[in-house]
């Protein structure tokens, strides 16, 4: 193996030691990548050189030692007289990711969690021709399928043809007329007409009339030549061709339909939010807006911040937010299903509607306002996020809730994080939900 091939190796060495996208999902630091661009650390791995050692002042060599002039005395170098370990450095280490736009994430999300997602089409952009796999009995003559005409032609002559110097020698048969060579065709399913024999017949002298005598005779001296092999040997003349063997060709028209999502993400911002359970909704929430971004044509995003009142804000600021106020989920809920149906109609929009926050609810709102507006609003998926780090508290019952009232819905799906490993145990949580 040669440099070069090791330099290869190294290179893919490096290229394999990219941190494992669960891995970076969980414990890694989503905030160096964007939108469209996720960077996925990697650990560097220095390739192979060869290096001068400045302190090596021997050698071997060829040659007069005192021939050449002296070009001055060897500059110290770190390390030496006293200076063992050199001073300390003050540049930073050499840090490198590998980047993936959305489509590539969510392609290698879905082989990670075993997961298969088809976007669904809402909005018809426009009606294309496809393929010409229809056939219709009329149409412009530039559209005629020749080659179904030449088909359809063909198994007429195949299944009319016959073999006539076959048939002349059934006219041969002692003491027989048109009449029975006529009726022995039609025996032996030979499509031949009784004029025809009766014209051929009267071409025969009275010595060909008497040829065999019987047709038995006949039919085990002569072997008829089948249709396949005359035309082969003698190609084809003509094809009968008829009116309803016409067809023509017509595209199928395809309704070309643009996938679009609209994702609503709400959040929790109550004063029981605090650091860890709010890290827990950004590292939930970020995964699966890259996902959706990378599944469907058009990614559109909402962000819903809320304590007992909900307001609208921009993604910059959602995941840093906190009041001290209390809390009244429905309230977002409200907002959301306001927004949905001015500005995403069901009609055209894929709707994905997560929610997250520390499951700590005012009294009843779940049941009396959350549950029925959840059940209200129509979407692909509906999902609640329980971030307890610390331990669940005593009234942090929401998740149960809705667990309990909608569990059995095949568009809820609830997800517990009480800590970074339990990230992707809740992404597929509520992305197998939407898958089935």
């Amino acid at each position: 193996m040669g440099l070069r091939d090791d330099l290869e190796r190294y290179r893919e060495v490096g290229e394999q030691r990219r941190e494992d996208l669960s891995e970076f999902i969980q414990y890694g630091d989503l905030g160096q990548s964007l939108p469209d661009q996720i960077h996925v650390p990697i650990k560097i791995v220095d390739l192979p050189e060869f290096e001068y050692d400045q302190r090596d002042r021997g050698g071997v060599g060829q040659g007069d030692p005192d021939v050449g002039d002296p070009v001055g005395d060897p500059q110290p170098q770190p390390g030496d007289d006293g200076d063992e370990d050199g001073d300390p450095g003050d540049e930073g280490g050499e840090h490198g990711y590998y980047e993936m736009d959305p489509e590539e994430f969510a392609e290698e999300l879905d082989d990670e969690l075993g997961l298969d997602l088809e976007p669904k089409g809402k909005e018809v952009i426009e009606e294309v021709e496809g393929d010409f796999t229809d056939v219709t009995k009329t149409g412009p003559d530039s559209t005629l399928d020749f080659e179904r005409m030449f088909k359809e032609g063909l198994k007429r002559k195949l299944s009319m043809d016959f073999d006539p110097d076959y048939v002349r020698e059934a006219m041969g048969v002692e003491d027989w007329g048109p009449d029975e060579v006529f009726e022995w065709a039609r025996t032996n399913n030979l499509t031949v007409s009784k004029h025809w024999i009766e014209e051929n017949y009267a071409d025969l002298d009275d010595d060909a009339t008497a040829k065999w005598s019987s047709i038995d005779e006949m039919e085990a001296n002569v072997t008829p030549t089948p249709t396949a092999q005359k035309i082969r040997e003698q190609g084809i003349r003509h094809v009968p061709f008829r009116r309803e063997d016409e067809r023509y060709r017509y595209p199928e028209i395809v309704e070309e339909r643009e996938k679009n999502v609209v994702v609503v993400n709400i959040r929790d911002v109550s004063g029981s939010m605090r650091e860890k359970k709010r890290e827990l909704v950004e590292r939930t929430f970020t995964p699966l807006d890259w996902y959706l971004t990378g599944k469907y044509d058009n990614a559109e995003f909402v962000y819903i911040a809320h304590d007992a009142e909900a307001w609208r804000v921009e993604r910059e600021d959602f995941f840093g937010i906190r009041s001290g106020g209390g809390t009244k989920i429905s309230s977002a809920y409200e907002l959301a299903a306001e927004i949905l149906e001015t500005e995403y109609p069901w009609s055209e929009w894929n709707r994905y509607v997560f929610a997250a926050g520390d499951s700590e609810n005012s009294r009843n709102d779940t049941e009396e306002n959350v549950i029925p507006l959840m059940n209200e609003v129509p979407a692909n998926l509906h999902a609640y996020v329980e971030t307890q780090p610390d331990g669940k508290a005593i009234n942090a019952t929401h998740a149960e809730e809705v667990e309990k009232h909608l569990g059995e819905e095949d568009n809820v799906a609830v997800g517990y994080v009480n800590g970074p490993g339990d990230v992707t145990d809740a992404i597929y949580e509520i992305l197998s939900t939407e898958e089935s």
